[in-house]
């Protein structure tokens, strides 16, 4: 497991890993993106640790949206 990890972090670095890096790294932005608006967004009216729980579960649900479509070399 460890060495599967491995491999796909030195493709992913060496920029082999996907067919189109820059789409993945957009892809990637967009769901930090959301992530830090939805942080922000609550944070305004509730407590910080409200707003980190609502930021990461926002960033996460968006990221298997986003990665759908993502083709691998």
């Amino acid at each position: 497991m460890l060495g599967m990890a491995m491999n796909s972090a030195k493709l992913f670095f060496a920029g082999k890993l996907f067919k189109d890096n820059k789409a993945a790294m957009r892809q990637l932005m967009m769901g930090a993106g959301v992530g830090v608006i939805a942080g922000v967004v609550i944070g305004l009216f509730a407590p910080i640790w409200v707003a980190a729980i609502a930021a990461g579960a926002a960033g996460g649900a968006a990221q298997p949206v986003l990665f759908k479509d993502l083709k691998y070399a």
